[in-house]
């Protein structure tokens, strides 16, 4: 590396890197950080035969700090290769942080596009919201997702709209016909969120064309923007197109936001053009359990929809991970893969997951394993008028009753297995069936099809699992995932 901030900041994250010793909760097939902070998925893409995720990387702390992207590859969305740092805030565009952005693949090449966050002191009044931050979006290439071309500024605060505060970031970059598109999250100066809609020729001149928000405040800023369209697979859909806008809002307040969390991940079916005239439809979460923000999604080249999330949530201080004492914190959620009927986003583990499936169990109306590190547990044909219960380690459960789902800790402690997490439940209409995926330190639920999911952490003394679910087929598998 010529740039020597950069072999700095390399050498001292190789040092620390040699230093790890992830403890008895590393996790058997989540992308885990080497060591340190982990947080969004950036970049993901596939080039090749290679499936590419980056991530926000603080390798000097457990508890965040300066950010960097780290690359992880697979060649089944399963087992994961860290490959080392990517990207490093080594230029002047920068150096507060490489923030988090997205890829566009064409022609054998990726096209990085990120935020370059600059705070900058001697700026008057400096708050770093109005005054005192650069939010420059840079574009940068490369060929294998090692190495990478010179960094290029695209857009500075000088671009975006002059109502906008200094919070304009996180750029997701598609392709239509001719033209590029680019989607960012922003807030405007009264406090309220939105997406920039801009388009280009080539990838380098930048324009905008719409602004997206909705018709009464929703949140202060709206962060991880992506847009994406599927297919619908209804039976009587008739070709109709879904049209997603995905973003993340803060600053969400009373009635059912005061029972969920401090930031929440969900989407908008769009009516109408992203580009011009449009109208969203409710805003409906992508995750309402305790670890789930700032999704990102990607089209593999088989043409599905891949979304992965950040299994963490920024800010929160009524729970913690018991795994910042062994050094490091948060990981990826399982690759999932995204559809709709109906007019309804459905999210369901990639099909590669089942690959590892063995020593299946089956019984009809309840279970019990011990042992169960690494599981994948399906219920179907549930009944939906009876209860239903699931406990994993003896302090997690997951119940329905009275049109209610909910994951619950039975021990609040901050030293439990929960370590602080308490409850999160929604109301739904029916119950069909429930998918839990589990590993070493993560529980992952997908309820009805994937119409909603629950995401969450959790430190188990020791594992166990029982299920409880008069009528219903149970299925159990453990989950055997070797490099």
């Amino acid at each position: 590396m010529s740039n020597p901030l950069a072999s700095d900041l390399n050498a001292m994250r190789q040092a620390m890197e040699r230093t790890a010793n992830p403890g008895r909760f590393a996790q058997a097939f989540h992308l885990v950080p080497p060591v340190g902070w982990l947080n969004d998925p950036n970049g993901l893409c596939q080039l090749g035969d290679t499936y590419h995720a980056f991530f926000q990387y603080s390798p000097f702390s457990a508890e965040g700090g300066v950010k960097m992207w780290g690359h992880c590859t697979s060649h089944d969305m399963v087992r994961w290769t860290y490959e080392g740092t990517a990207l490093y805030p080594d230029q002047p565009v920068d150096v507060g942080g490489v923030y988090s952005g997205s890829a566009y693949v064409e022609d054998g090449v990726m096209h990085i596009f990120y935020t370059g966050n600059v705070k900058r002191e001697d700026a008057y009044g400096y708050d770093y919201v109005n005054a005192g931050r650069e939010a420059n979006t840079v574009h940068v290439t490369s060929t294998d997702g090692n190495t990478f071309g010179p960094k290029k500024l695209v857009m500075a605060n000088a671009d975006y709209p002059g109502d906008d505060t200094e919070h304009v970031r996180d750029p997701k970059v598609w392709r239509d016909g001719d033209t590029y598109y680019m989607v960012q999250g922003a807030r405007k100066k009264d406090d309220t969120g939105e997406v920039l809609v801009f388009s280009s020729p080539d990838l380098e001149r930048w324009e905008l064309c719409n602004r997206i928000t909705s018709n009464t405040r929703f949140g202060y800023m709206w962060e991880c923007p992506d847009y994406f369209e599927l297919a619908d697979t209804g039976e009587f859909a008739n070709g109709a197109i879904v049209k997603v806008l995905s973003v993340s809002p803060q600053g969400l307040h009373g009635g059912d936001w005061d029972r969920r969390n401090v930031y929440q991940s969900g989407y908008f079916v769009l009516l109408g053009d992203v580009t011009q005239t449009c109208t969203l439809l409710p805003f409906a979460l992508w995750d309402a359990g305790f670890d789930f923000y700032a999704p990102q999604t990607f089209q593999a080249d088989d043409g599905r929809r891949i979304l992965i999330g950040w299994m963490g949530m920024p800010d929160e201080k009524t729970y913690t991970n018991l795994t910042v004492r062994d050094g490091w914190q948060h990981c990826f959620t399982i690759p999932r893969e995204v559809t709709a009927r109906y007019g309804r986003v459905l999210q369901w583990p990639v099909r590669e997951l089942e690959d590892f499936r063995t020593n299946l169990r089956e019984q009809e109306g309840a279970i019990d394993a011990e042992d169960t590190k690494t599981f994948d547990l399906l219920i179907d044909d549930i009944d939906f008028d009876q209860p239903l219960t699931v406990t994993l380690a003896g302090q997690m459960q997951l119940t329905w009753r009275e049109r209610r789902f909910e994951m619950r800790f039975l021990d609040e402690d901050m030293e439990s297995t929960g370590a602080g997490r308490k409850s999160r439940f929604e109301y739904l209409d029916e119950l069909r069936n429930v998918r839990v995926v589990g590993d070493m330190s993560s529980v992952e639920v997908f309820v009805n099809d994937g119409e909603l999911t629950f995401s969450s952490r959790y430190y188990p003394e020791h594992y166990s699992l029982s299920v409880e679910a008069p009528t219903a087929q149970v299925h159990l598998w453990d989950l055997e995932v070797k490099a």
